[in-house]
């Protein structure tokens, strides 16, 4: 087990690794901008220093500055979270070239899963289902674009290769749109992420979105933890999560779950690491993979009772994962609400100081969050500033819990999403499970503020 590890992040995530960190007796290491100067992970960590200015690009996306301090403060991993530089392959290489190991996947397999093309390709390979498309990278040929959509069929996405977290995707529903949409997703992936590739999808009407996580080790084991569905979101921002999905037959989650991980195994994963995937009609399609942690893992955490944080550490420091697929067993429901400083209708920022800061408790309930009263929000980074889950014997257990940890929750002096999640868990249709990525869109314009 490694001695030391350097944080290479901020926000709850930050916190979370920390406390990871801190239960298997590991020091920790914290890098900060000058914004997070008195957040909580920096005041309860073995070490902090400073890395530079509020901006992430001079701060939380500075390579240099980030192996630097790994190597003045004698760490030996360097645990990225998620986003910033999580799923960069070559901070990953510039981490293992550096002398530190890098707490996620080789720069190789997220160089692989990092581009949608290629990923789609491996996925293929491997037997995990797809949604139709191109077969690779659109060619410059208009006529090509022309015939590659009408074989595929009206509606179709193009998409950049190079993308993620919403970004980079157009919808097409006529020809006479196609090339004027590819040529401008072109442009923005170019600018957005350096590599202006785009590739074409069918368009699926009504999905739900599920995903699901995998753990894999150095040793080619790899296992799958259940799923979760990721549905309710707002332009393609996920944020209420749960596990596992309702409604559908473990049967057929189970024939997809096998499958990721043995696509983990042909490409050689180690880590953590979650497959995302459309459903629509009893039908999985795969779409992408990340290659880190993510926000939504606790729930997870909390129907399989397995730290995957932890669990990430201790592959990268070269252990055997601890269990087999058939040691892993679900049990109850859980939810996750993302707590958001913005206007929970309209979504914009209110970065500012919170006033007042008081979290839920009870049975079953866990809140993840590097909030405090009197603690300055930034106005640089993600609006998230936490996020309350909920465990119980049942999905109407959960929602209960949830409904009421939302009711006890306050924050005040900024403006946050939780009268948001507060109407959703009563509406009727969430209560009922199975919505569609879309249906929050439309819950939003039917209840206009």
């Amino acid at each position: 087990m490694f001695k030391k590890i350097l944080i290479a992040n901020r926000g709850e995530i930050a916190l979370r690794i920390q406390r990871a960190c801190r239960e298997l007796g590991v020091k920790s290491v914290v890098v900060y901008s000058e914004a997070d100067r008195d957040a909580k992970y920096v005041k309860l960590a073995d070490e902090a220093v400073c890395i530079g200015p509020p901006p992430s690009a001079q701060s939380y996306l500075n390579m240099p500055a980030i192996i630097s301090t790994a190597e003045v403060t004698d760490a030996e991993a360097i645990h990225p979270g998620y986003g910033f530089l999580s799923e960069n392959a070559d901070f990953a290489e510039r981490v293992e070239r550096s002398g530190f190991t890098f707490i996620g996947p080789t720069p190789d397999a997220i160089r692989i899963m990092g581009d949608k093309v290629q990923a789609k390709q491996a996925m293929i390979k491997a037997g995990v289902p797809c949604v139709p498309g191109s077969e690779g990278e659109l060619p410059e040929d208009p006529k090509e674009i022309i015939r590659i959509a009408r074989s595929i069929g009206y509606p179709v996405i193009v998409k950049a290769a190079g993308g993620g977290g919403g970004r980079g995707m157009r919808v097409v529903h006529t020809e006479a749109a196609l090339i004027h949409a590819v040529q401008t997703t072109r442009a923005e992936a170019g600018a957005a992420f350096g590599n202006p590739a785009v590739y074409m999808e069918k368009f699926l009407e009504n999905p739900r979105h599920i995903e699901i996580q995998v753990l894999a080790d150095q040793h080619k084991n790899a296992v799958w933890l259940g799923e979760r569905d990721c549905s309710m979101q707002r332009r393609h921002q996920k944020i209420i999560e749960e596990a596992p999905a309702p409604g559908i037959s473990r049967r057929v989650i189970e024939r997809i779950g096998e499958r990721c991980a043995q696509a983990c195994k042909r490409i050689g994963y180690r880590g953590a690491g979650t497959f995302e995937f459309l459903f629509e009609d009893g039908e999985f399609y795969f779409i992408e993979m990340n290659t880190r942690v993510q926000v939504e893992h606790p729930v997870t955490e909390l129907v399989t009772g397995i730290d995957i944080v932890q669990m990430q550490i201790r592959v990268a420091a070269g252990e055997k994962l601890p269990f087999a697929q058939r040691q892993i067993q679900m049990r109850g429901h859980a939810i996750e609400c993302r707590v958001n400083a913005e206007d929970p209708y309209k979504f914009t920022p209110s970065p500012g100081r919170i006033t007042m800061w008081h979290p839920p408790g009870g049975p079953g309930v866990r809140v993840d969050s590097h909030a405090y009263t009197n603690y300055f929000v930034p106005p640089n980074y993600d609006s998230m500033i936490g996020k309350i889950i909920v465990h119980g014997d049942t999905r109407e257990q959960a929602l209960a819990r949830m409904r009421i940890a939302l009711s006890e929750t306050v924050v005040e002096g900024i403006l946050t999403n939780i009268p948001l999640h507060r109407e959703l868990m009563v509406d009727p249709k969430f209560a009922e499970g199975g919505t569609s990525i879309h249906y929050l869109e439309g819950w939003m314009g039917k209840h206009k503020r």
